[in-house]
Formats: structure tokens, C-alpha cells, sequence
């Protein structure tokens, strides 16, 4: 059955492909994208393929923005907008650490409570949340936007408990490292704040973890896996891809129970 989607931060990466790929597949979809500049790219895109998506421009964090979401009827909503940025929690500037809370947790929640309100007075629908290996994980030098995944994952855990009497379902979709840039931008973001005489972080532990981002993988297959499981009518309420990231993420949650200190 086709479905009508609602996806944010569609503009690049994971978001962009997931709504090609979701109207190649034949549903509608509407795409927002943070910038104008991004809407206009996207829209390109999809007038060369002749595909039934909206473009709009949708800062999460702009209420003037998020307002339209109320304009549409939507099945799912996908809450997928996020900025990432990495380092030491020791150390980094309280203003970055703020700043990336205040969208992946504060405007998505936000944007999700609009979604909510509809999708409760129709008795039915889904919302998923993008949250990450890292909602689940921890890993050194990625506290900032670890701290937010697992705020999503406290969300959306809430949520399904709550939500499920009113018809709506809620779910997470937690994507491995794929080689969208995402993860190389965060990395660089520390570099421009770090400073080597005054903050004890050893840079070369830092540069020694992004050796990571060499290895990840093609989002080609993270983007089937969403385009699969965002419109199916029942799955798992958290669905890790890939396969490798599932079971190491369950040895490595295994590994903190028993961990001492």
C-alpha cells in the first residue's frame, strides 16, 4: 500500500536518498530540506526523474518553518534532520554542545509533537526517528552527538508507550557509519576550537579515532534498508543496519553491564 511521508532534513546524505527512494518506489513524499539552496537542488533532481515529492524549505529550528507541517496530510513522519559534531566532552565549548541539542533533541521533538497531533486525531500512522548506532553506543571524541541519540532513543522509547493506545506507532532507525560526509564534517568541526597548549585532550588519540571514518560503509545500502522500513506496516520498533553494527552493538552493550571501573 502507498503511503504519504513526511521526512526533514532531505536536503543530503541519508535523508535525500531515503525520499528518492521512497517515490521511485511509488509513494509520496514530502522532502524538506533546511536551506533554500539545497530545496533548489533537490528539486532538480527530482523534475529530471518525474517524481511525486514536495520540496520545501524546513528549518526545524525556525518556527515560522515547522509550522507548515501542519499544512499536510502525512502516514509516517520521519524525523531525520540532525547536525553532528565531535570531541572531547571534557573539553568542548558548552555553546557546540548546546547548539546540537537544541536541534537533534529540542526542534525534533518539537516537529514531532506537530506530527503527533495529527496523526493521534486520525487514530493511526507512524512516526520513526533517525537516531544512530551512537543512541546505543559510545563512542570516545563523539559525545556531543552521542548525548543527543540517546536523549532520541529515551524520546522515542517514551513515545511508542505512550503513543500506541492513540493507533500511532513509533520506531528508530539506526544507521551504522555510512560514507555520506556526515561523519568526516563532525570530525573536522573539533579542529577549528581545539587548541593543543591549553586543552589536555592528546590530539594524536583524537586523529588515532578518525582512522574509523576510512572504513564506512556504502549509503547506498542504508538507504534500501529505509526505503524498505519507514512505509512497511509492522517491523521491529529499532532496526540497526548493518547486520555487523546490530551484533556489535549487542556485544558491546553485553561488554558495559559486566564493565568495571
Amino acid at each position: 500500500m502507498k503511503k504519504t511521508i513526511f521526512i526533514t532534513g532531505a536536503g543530503t546524505g541519508l535523508g535525500r536518498g531515503a525520499a528518492i527512494g521512497l517515490a521511485q518506489s511509488g509513494h509520496r513524499v514530502i522532502a524538506a530540506t533546511e536551506i533554500t539552496a539545497q530545496k533548489t537542488d533537490l528539486l532538480r533532481e527530482v523534475q529530471e526523474q518525474g517524481l511525486d515529492i514536495d520540496v520545501i524549505k524546513l528549518d526545524i529550528t525556525n518556527p515560522r518553518d515547522t509550522a507548515q507541517i501542519a499544512d499536510y496530510d502525512f502516514d509516517i513522519f520521519v524525523a531525520n534532520a540532525a547536525i553532528n559534531e565531535g570531541g572531547p566532552l571534557a573539553e568542548v565549548p558548552m555553546d557546540r554542545f548546546r547548539a546540537l541539542f537544541e536541534v537533534n533533541v529540542f526542534a525534533t521533538l518539537e516537529t514531532v509533537q506537530i506530527a503527533a497531533r495529527q496523526l493521534v486525531q486520525r487514530g493511526k500512522g507512524k512516526i520513526v526517528f533517525m537516531s544512530s548506532m551512537a543512541g546505543i553506543s559510545a563512542t570516545p571524541y563523539v559525545g556531543p552527538y552521542t548525548a543527543t541519540k540517546h536523549a532520541i532513543e529515551g524520546i522515542a522509547q517514551t513515545l511508542q508507550a505512550e503513543l500506541k493506545e492513540f493507533g500511532v506507532q513509533v520506531a528508530t532507525i539506526n544507521p551504522g557509519a555510512y560514507a555520506t560526509g556526515f561523519n568526516d564534517r563532525s570530525a573536522e568541526e573539533k579542529w577549528k576550537w581545539f587548541n593543543e597548549e591549553t586543552h589536555f585532550t592528546r590530539k594524536e588519540d583524537m586523529k588515532r579515532q578518525e582512522e574509523a571514518l576510512k572504513n564506512q560503509f556504502n549509503p547506498a545500502d542504508m538507504i534500501a534498508k529505509m526505503v524498505e522500513i519507514i512505509p512497511a506496516d509492522h517491523h521491529k520498533f529499532r532496526t540497526v543496519h548493518p547486520k555487523e553494527t546490530e551484533d556489535q552493538l549487542k556485544k558491546t552493550e553485553q561488554e558495559r553491564w559486566e564493565m568495571d571501573i
